[in-house]
């Protein structure tokens, strides 16, 4: 019988499949840790990942917060492994943000310029 197993690589040099990154945690450059990847939103025009949303506080899952960050903003730091994005827990605290009873209009064009808009205001970028 022929060996049908196919070895998934889910990782290279410049590539990483998006089940790695889910869970990867995201840390402050003060090597505070901020919350983990949950998810991506990604451009379906361009293909390009758009929002990593970032899963934030909580307890085994129940009263956690979502903060989409704009993929641009972080950066992967092979020491913590994991991702660093130039914000404070405080400037996290007053940026855009939803809980899944509170789940954003994704649609909404508006929702995603506020999110551009205070990322560019906090980070300068």
């Amino acid at each position: 019988m022929a060996d049908t197993t196919i070895e998934r690589l889910d990782e290279t040099h410049e590539l990483i499949a998006s089940d790695k990154v889910e869970g990867t945690a995201v840390y402050s450059p003060a090597d505070e840790k901020l919350g983990t990847i949950s998810h991506f939103m990604v451009d379906k025009q361009t293909g390009h990942v758009a929002y990593a949303v970032m899963s934030f506080g909580g307890f085994l899952g129940m009263g956690n917060s979502y903060h989409p960050l704009p993929w641009r903003a972080l950066t992967y730091d092979v020491n913590r492994q994991g991702y660093v994005v130039d914000l404070t827990p405080d400037q996290l605290k007053g940026a855009p943000s939803y809980t899944s009873d509170t789940m954003p209009n994704w649609s909404d064009q508006l929702y995603g310029h506020r999110i551009d808009e205070y990322y560019e205001g906090t980070l300068g970028r």
